[in-house]
């Protein structure tokens, strides 16, 4: 696995990559920190997240974790004088928001595979990528409430979605810690695996996602966010628009003919 990118000495580099087929693995690398979060990893996991979309030969990321757990949260003595004391950006206005709280989301699909302690920024992490896998032996807190702030990675907002307003409170507005049957039963997590089975599970989900259409799994989370960000009737509007578009692509085509000649389809992306 090689470094996406380093901060100043950093000796080994905090956030790791490694091409996989057509699935780019995004390693977090701090183990003896617990993986808490500086905002240099912010950046470098911004920058793989970069190479994941521009790169056209990849079409599924999939974040995971070195180490014992998959962060102990956010570096609070380090992030909290700059946040303080800044305008709130923490990238530049053009880059990827690996929260997707405070600029874009990544253009393509991020699978997320959790271990271990997942506190504050790591939940917020999580639910910004697409679909969440577990260990057995995960264990989650969001606990800014505990420390005099509250989840400013878009929580507020993402716990809800994921788990209604009454989950979302039970956990937000207390900082209890709680277990991956309970993330998997309040939906913060799409499957629960034992820690053996979970960066292989994770990587068959990014392999499976990455066979399908890349021009339509991309409008499929287009049109998702959309509805999410702007209300459903907004991505209603979008929807013929989108699949007109669609429908004039060779992977469509391809999708036609894979169809009528009983083959598996093999989409290029164009």
């Amino acid at each position: 696995m090689s470094s996406e990118a380093q901060s100043g000495s950093q000796t080994p580099p905090r956030i790791l990559t490694e091409v996989q087929g057509q699935v780019l693995r995004i390693a977090i690398n701090r183990p003896e920190k617990k993986n808490a979060f500086d905002l240099s990893m912010i950046e470098d996991l911004s920058k793989a997240l970069h190479r994941l979309e521009d790169d056209r030969r990849l079409r599924c990321g999939v974040i995971h974790a070195h180490g014992d757990c998959f962060t102990a949260g956010l570096d609070l003595g380090r992030v909290a004088p700059t946040v303080a004391k800044g305008d709130g950006r923490w990238l530049p206005e053009d880059a990827i928001d690996p929260l997707a709280a405070h600029g874009r989301a990544c253009a393509k699909p991020v699978v997320c595979a959790v271990h271990g302690l997942c506190l504050t920024i790591g939940i917020e992490l999580m639910l910004a990528c697409d679909i969440v896998v577990a260990s057995s032996d995960a264990r989650f807190a969001q606990i800014e409430i505990k420390r005099g702030i509250f989840p400013f990675g878009g929580g507020t907002y993402r716990w809800v979605a994921a788990a209604g307003w009454g989950n979302a409170m039970r956990y937000l507005l207390t900082g209890d810690e709680f277990e991956a049957s309970e993330a998997l039963r309040i939906g913060l997590v799409q499957e629960v695996v034992e820690p053996d089975q979970l960066l292989a599970h994770a990587i068959r989900i990014a392999e499976t996602v990455s066979a399908q259409a890349p021009l339509g799994v991309q409008a499929t989370l287009r049109s998702s966010r959309l509805a999410l960000s702007e209300g459903p009737g907004r991505a209603f509007r979008e929807l013929i628009p989108e699949v007109q578009r669609l429908m004039k692509s060779e992977d469509a085509q391809e999708g036609l003919a894979s169809f009528l000649e009983r083959r598996t389809a093999r989409f290029q992306g164009r």
